[in-house]
């Protein structure tokens, strides 16, 4: 998959796509779904499967102090976006310019004459331009004037009827649900990060930790957690089993939340790569415990459970 930064590095065998638009974050189970309508389109058209995506985030351009949100950097997102087939990701700044630009300017200048496209798809509560004036209905219209085909798709629905968003994940993460979070984005929420030398406490009881800090990442519910890890390989990584701790580790003071992640059966050297984690059981909530005697017998039973998880999937 290309990724582009300006639709003026486009080339000419890529114009005439159909084109996904949306913030995808997380690019869970919706839009998948968004994608996957777009992916059908251009397998029928014979055209490009492109997407588009903003950033920063928009919440993050009009609200710059808002607390860390985000449920995949953008590097994760280009590797989960690749994962459904796109032939290439527009990566559309969000800067004060595109802020201001009418609903038709982005249809004219972005859509027409910086991709060309053939087809559009987008959710049902799509909306772009100044103050979110462009609507589905908009879009379609302009789509039957200047000849290109428009696609609003609508949400994906559980089995209780609620909808897939990323502020369900985001909500699940903070209650430390991992099942419900990976039931709404389809597939184990997951992190990247580089890794940093950590205060080797690990080593010293015999549970060598690789730490890395959330950044942007929306936080989950701190406490402990049955992960799988990998260094960054792209579609190609290769996850190992691990358990992993997120918080502000209370035994030794409080400090700054960082994760710290213990793979069972490697230790490869990790300072300083980008090594990818993902999600899969929440073991228990963050614990201060009277000693390392203590703290080591507890990472003990938590090495044990998590195994037992991964193991049975």
């Amino acid at each position: 998959m290309r990724v582009l930064r300006h639709t003026s590095e486009l080339p000419a065998s890529l114009r005439g796509a159909s084109v996904a638009l949306g913030n995808f974050d997380g690019v869970h189970r919706g839009h998948q779904r968004v994608i996957g309508a777009a992916r059908a389109i251009a397998h029928g058209l014979g055209c490009p499967l492109g997407v588009m995506t903003f950033e920063p985030h928009p919440r993050r351009f009009f609200q710059p102090d808002l607390p860390p949100f985000s449920l995949s950097s953008f590097r994760l997102k280009t590797h989960l976006i690749a994962a459904q087939g796109a032939d290439f990701l527009i990566v559309q700044a969000f800067d004060a310019a595109l802020s201001q630009g009418s609903a038709d300017w982005f249809i004219e200048k972005v859509l027409q004459q910086g991709l060309g496209v053939s087809h559009v798809v987008v959710g049902q509560d799509y909306a772009f331009g100044h103050q979110r004036e462009g609507t589905v209905a908009l879009l379609q219209a302009r789509g039957l004037e200047r000849g290109f085909g428009v696609t609003a798709v609508a949400p994906v629905r559980d089995a209780q009827g609620e909808t897939c968003s990323s502020t369900r994940v985001r909500e699940a993460l903070q209650a430390g649900d991992i099942a419900r979070a990976t039931a709404v984005l389809g597939h184990p929420w997951e992190i990247e990060g580089r890794i940093e030398r950590g205060d080797q406490r690990g080593r010293q009881m015999g549970f060598p930790t690789a730490n890395l800090r959330l950044g942007l990442y929306q936080p989950p519910r701190a406490g402990v957690y049955a992960v799988t890890a990998g260094l960054d390989g792209g579609l190609d990584t290769k996850f190992l089993p691990g358990v992993a701790n997120f918080g502000r580790r209370p035994t030794f003071g409080a400090g700054d939340p960082i994760l710290e992640v213990h793979l069972f059966d490697a230790t490869p050297d990790l300072y300083g790569r980008h090594v990818r984690v993902r999600f899969h059981h929440f073991l228990r909530p963050e614990q201060t415990f009277s000693g390392l005697e203590a703290l080591r017998a507890q990472i003990e039973n938590d090495v044990a459970q998590a195994r037992a998880l991964l193991a049975n999937g």
